[in-house]
């Protein structure tokens, strides 16, 4: 289940709630019971490792001389 965060604008404090998406958007009250909150935009962290690739080689030259100069 998705964990949400929000922040009471009464006092400030922040706190996390268990709910399922189709409730994301619902209300919720501060710990403290005061019902003004806003629900925050959480980021997501992801693991792992990143291989680092040599760019793709240019394209050859083209047109009717290969890449020379025609002339």
């Amino acid at each position: 289940m998705p964990r949400y965060e929000y922040r009471c604008r009464t006092c400030g404090d922040t706190f996390e709630l268990n709910r399922p998406m189709a409730e994301s958007g619902a209300p919720a009250s501060c710990p403290t019971g005061h019902p003004d909150t806003v629900k925050l935009l959480s980021t997501v962290a992801v693991g792992g490792t990143a291989r680092a690739t040599a760019p793709a080689p240019a394209p050859g030259g083209g047109g009717c001389c290969g890449g020379g100069g025609c002339g």
